[in-house]
């Protein structure tokens, strides 16, 4: 007998979670009947979380070594785009590109092309460039002191993605001498984008990839099955919004929560426009076609907040969100995806409501 059951991951930096129906330890629908196709469903940690990949296959040994190439690609960009490994190609680049123009692998180079499309798209809420403040505050989380005010107004003055200049092919360029860059709003997305690639080049069409709870991707759906439905995350407790996700990706962002022991304690979203760690009562979860663009978005639109996320919503192409607070607000937006609400209802245009 299949038992069906909810896992729940959780990013290691984002103190938020999006939990998957599981059966027999594969990712599929809740209270579904087992498919018959064969699957596998692997785990890595890598990228600071753990990835995992569900893949159906024609065979098994097929499947498991799509899933193994999958990882490696992972792993490779990881090496591309890591803050914290000192010989990867981004720290090479934010050691050097002040000085002069930096040629860059080609994936950084795609990855900071479609970084600087989400900051301009967000008129710099989402800042590639935002790295100084978030190594600034990565010490606090860390349990060194809070930054003073004059410390994050010093190092906000480093911030701005007009600074980083792409020189086609390959080159990056830097324009102030404090800047740096950071990928740890997009740089995850980007990755399972690639490692579906590995996928469909060995033939697989029907998986599911997970990193860390916080983006997950859909390719196709299980056999039999309208898609994958994923329960995103409800800090009320009081809504469980549902997406069916078919070649589609959703992406969870939320505010880390104050520590125990201070109210004050750094949260590691960082507003670009203030120089601190952002102060929301929201979780807000994005649906797209891409992980890239839904790692990006929800970063984006929490920042935002729902009255202005709305409006970048509608103007995006097959795009959705919802905001939840602990107190029960729900906001929605959408251009075409369609997020389930527990009453049954679809919600596939722009919506507000409070759950009561």
């Amino acid at each position: 007998m299949w038992q069906t059951m909810t896992v729940r991951f959780m990013r290691w930096n984002r103190r938020l979670a999006v939990s998957l129906t599981c059966a027999s330890a594969a990712l599929a629908l809740t209270g579904a009947s087992p498919p018959t196709a064969p699957f596998v469903h692997k785990k890595k940690y890598v990228m600071g979380t753990v990835f995992e990949i569900v893949a159906y296959g024609k065979s098994l040994p097929q499947a498991s070594v799509a899933i193994d190439q999958a990882f490696q690609e992972i792993l490779r960009l990881d090496q591309v785009m890591s803050d914290y490994k000192a010989d990867s190609a981004l720290s090479r680049l934010n050691r050097s590109a002040h000085s002069h123009p930096e040629p860059v692998p080609p994936d950084l180079y795609r990855v900071i092309e479609e970084a600087l499309r989400y900051s301009r798209l967000s008129g710099g809420k989402f800042d590639i460039a935002v790295g100084p403040l978030v190594n600034l505050w990565k010490a606090a989380l860390r349990g060194d002191r809070t930054p003073s005010t004059a410390e994050a107004e010093r190092l906000r003055a480093c911030v701005g993605y007009q600074n980083v200049e792409l020189l086609p092919p390959d080159r990056v360029r830097f324009l102030s001498p404090c800047v740096q860059i950071d990928l740890g709003a997009i740089g995850k997305g980007y990755a399972l984008d690639r490692a579906a690639d590995v996928l469909r080049s060995s033939g697989l069409s029907r998986a599911l990839l997970n990193a860390g709870g916080s983006t997950i991707l859909a390719m196709g759906a299980p056999p039999g099955r309208a898609g994958w439905l994923v329960h995103l995350r409800d800090p009320s407790n009081q809504v469980d919004p549902q997406v069916m996700l078919f070649d589609s990706s959703v992406s969870t962002s939320e505010q880390t929560q104050p520590s125990l022991l201070s109210q004050e304690s750094a949260g590691h979203i960082i507003d670009p426009d203030t120089g601190v760690p952002a102060r929301t009562p929201f979780a807000v979860s994005t649906v797209t076609k891409t992980a890239t663009a839904s790692d990006a978005l929800s970063t984006t639109l929490l920042l935002m907040g729902p009255e202005k996320g709305r409006d970048l919503v509608k103007g995006v192409a097959d795009t959705a969100a919802i905001w939840i607070s602990a107190d029960g607000q729900l906001k929605v937006a959408s251009s075409g995806p369609q997020i389930l609400l527990p009453d049954g209802m679809q919600v596939g245009q722009e919506r507000q409501n409070r759950i009561r």
